[in-house]
């Protein structure tokens, strides 16, 4: 005798947040769709293709963190949530630090070391899986850090902040972009975690950083609204 369960699955469980980021990262490769019209929408038709990426940073806001991120030959750059990997890359290239990218999912890990190696940078870049809150990376090792709109989908903000603080060297810096949520209009979505918040600047300052610059992008949010009434009207990806 088999008794039905009207329970529903915990989808703030690790194993199928898993499955949910490794099915996006191995489709998103395959849609010329998703891929045309990010490039044109979100990242800009300046953004080198080789490098392109699913989050909203442009190529004047990512020279602009390469900067501030004051990073030269030698040095270790690590990305949080970084995907595929292609600012980080980028940004590897233009400074010639080396680069530790830490990522929840083991596809977005693959494709990212593979993408390393297409572009002859595989000598400087290794990827690496972890999560905000567990990097796996040694204390005080990383001579700057960047996160391109991820931190807001991390589970715990505080765990993640607290580990940022936790791998950077004295001095160094952290530059990153997020979404400011509305804790009311994503109430009960998982992939927000349980602690959307408005502003990160208090756990930042909680976990030791000194914050320098804090600002909403220009034109900010309509490049999101853009991109994704585009792809729903060109029937999904």
């Amino acid at each position: 005798m088999v008794e039905s369960s009207n329970a529903q699955p915990d989808l703030r469980d690790p194993n199928i947040l898993s499955t949910g980021y490794n099915a996006v990262y191995a489709a998103t490769p395959n849609s010329t769709t998703l891929r045309r019209l990010w490039h044109e929408l979100a990242e800009g038709l300046d953004f080198p293709d080789d490098f392109g990426h699913i989050s909203f940073v442009t190529l004047p806001q990512l020279r602009r963190m390469a900067a501030e991120l004051r990073l030269g030959p030698g040095g270790t750059l690590v990305d949080l949530g970084c995907g595929r990997g292609g600012p980080a890359l980028w940004v590897a290239r233009e400074t010639g630090a080396h680069l530790i990218g830490v990522d929840f999912s083991t596809v977005a890990v693959e494709q990212a070391s593979a993408r390393a190696t297409e572009l002859g940078l595989a000598g400087q870049a290794q990827f690496v899986v972890g999560t905000f809150a567990d990097t796996g990376l040694d204390p005080e090792s990383a001579d700057g850090a960047m996160s391109e709109d991820a931190l807001q989908y991390a589970p715990d903000k505080r765990a993640a902040v607290a580990e940022a603080a936790r791998i950077l060297r004295p001095g160094a810096r952290m530059v990153f972009t997020a979404f400011e949520l509305e804790p009311s209009r994503v109430a009960g979505l998982p992939v927000f975690g349980v602690d959307p918040v408005e502003d990160y600047r208090p756990l930042l300052s909680e976990a030791g950083f000194t914050v320098e610059v804090y600002e909403e992008v220009p034109g900010w949010p309509e490049p999101m609204r853009t991109t994704y009434s585009a792809l729903v009207s060109a029937g999904g990806l």
